[in-house]
C-alpha cells in the first residue's frame, strides 16, 4: 500500500509538473486493465505526443509487456520510464522533443 500511495503521489505531482512546462498541454491516464503494459500517462501537446511510465524508483522492475510498449511509442513519437530519480532529465529530454517543430506542410496542389 505505501508503494502504491508513493508512486501515485509521484504521478500527481508529475502532471501538474507536466501543466506547468506545457501550457495547454492534454495530460490523460492510461488504463492498464485495457492494454496490459501500455504507459501510465499519455500528454498531447500541440501537434506532437508523449508517453510516460512511473515508477516510485530506477530499481522497480518493468511488469509484462512495459518495456515493449515503451520501445514502440519511443520510436513513433517520445516514451520513457520517469521515476523521482531520473525526473529532471526525463523531462529535460521531452521539453527538447516537444521543441523540435516539424518543417511546414504544404498543399501538392
Amino acid at each position: 500500500a505505501v508503494y502504491m500511495a508513493r508512486e501515485s503521489k509521484f504521478q500527481a505531482e508529475l502532471i501538474l509538473d507536466l501543466k506547468d512546462l506545457f501550457p495547454g498541454c492534454i495530460v490523460l491516464k492510461n488504463d492498464a486493465n485495457y492494454i496490459q503494459g501500455i504507459p501510465d500517462l499519455l500528454i498531447l501537446y500541440q501537434d506532437m505526443w508523449a508517453a510516460l511510465e512511473c515508477k516510485r524508483s530506477l530499481f522497480e522492475r518493468y511488469r509484462p509487456n512495459q518495456e515493449y510498449y515503451l520501445d514502440i511509442m519511443d520510436d513513433m513519437s517520445f516514451a520513457s520510464m520517469i521515476c523521482p530519480e531520473n525526473r529532471e532529465a526525463v523531462l529535460y529530454e521531452l521539453q527538447q522533443s516537444f521543441s523540435i517543430r516539424r518543417p511546414a506542410r504544404f498543399s501538392k496542389r
